[in-house]
């Protein structure tokens, strides 16, 4: 699937035995997928790469305040950072990424599809055939 918008971040796992490692991750935006945003990391030991899709206002949103319900929500974290918790409450991971990073990605996001212009680059053809597939 073609990018417009993708910025290497550095995340951490607050809520992990090793709170300090960063581990890589990417911010994706689509034009095509204009709503939502992708947080990507590399492939580990599974050899797959692990995408969470969530809605682009929704990292916005929680980049101010706690946002979200369900199995993503974003939060002003501390010491400039973003915290995204991926999961269930039972089954969860707390992932903390540099605010400013996020904003610059924000920033790249809104400038390929404004607010109010989404209709407009929405293309079916790669949802539905994620569906299908």
């Amino acid at each position: 699937m073609p990018v417009a918008v993708s910025v290497a971040v550095p995340a951490t796992l607050p809520e992990s035995p090793f709170p300090q490692v960063v581990i890589a991750a990417e911010l994706r935006f689509d034009p095509a997928l204009p709503y939502g945003v992708a947080l990507a990391f590399p492939p580990q030991a599974t050899g797959e790469e692990i995408v969470w899709w969530f809605g682009r206002d929704l990292l916005d949103a929680g980049c101010r305040a706690p946002a979200g319900e369900g199995d993503v929500r974003v939060e002003p974290g501390r010491h400039g950072r973003v915290l995204v918790t991926l999961g269930s409450r039972r089954d969860r991971a707390v992932v903390s990424l540099p605010s400013g990073t996020v904003a610059d990605f924000l920033t790249g996001a809104y400038r390929a599809v404004p607010v109010g212009a989404e209709s407009e680059h929405l293309d079916l053809a790669p949802v539905l055939a994620r569906l299908l597939a």
